[in-house]
């Protein structure tokens, strides 16, 4: 948008085409362009230059973001939780008992996210699963099955 905004005030500041003919070009409303051509003559080019985007400062400083990952890798049983599994709700338990910082739990899915952990569910299996007995299962007795099961279809039919 920024691009846009200062190649219209480059054909602004010609004048050779009209605010409609600007919009066209740029794939703008005429409503913008009419700002622009406001803002121009009010101010002059430094107001529609780019601007940082303001906003609320982060409450979680830098040096206790990377202590947060560290209290993420040790694990969530290492922070008082009966499982291994962190949710968002502990994330900001864990958030606002070790920094005073409280977040809503809907936005910590973005501070995870701009920290470089991502969302994830864990494979649920049960605990007294088998895996040499299922590769067993798989390979003798699975096939069995699927074989005399085709062959009661072929006779159905």
């Amino acid at each position: 948008m920024a691009e846009r905004r200062k190649e219209g005030v480059r054909l602004l500041e010609q004048g050779k085409q009209s605010q409609a003919e600007i919009a066209r070009n740029l794939g703008v409303s005429e409503a913008a362009v009419s700002v622009w051509q406001k803002k121009l003559k009010k101010h002059g080019k430094e107001s529609l230059l780019q601007r940082k985007a303001t906003g609320r400062p982060a409450s979680l400083k830098t040096a206790n973001k990377a202590k947060l990952v560290k209290i993420l890798k040790a694990g969530a049983m290492a922070s008082g939780f009966e499982t291994e599994r962190w949710t968002q709700a502990r994330v900001q338990q864990v958030i606002e008992k070790k920094f005073g910082v409280h977040y809503h739990q809907n936005y910590i899915s973005r501070l995870l996210h701009d920290m470089g952990w991502s969302v994830q569910q864990p494979e649920t299996r049960a605990k007294e699963r088998d895996e040499e007995l299922i590769r067993a299962w798989l390979s003798r007795d699975w096939p069995r099955i699927k074989k005399s099961s085709a062959s009661r279809r072929r006779d159905h039919l």
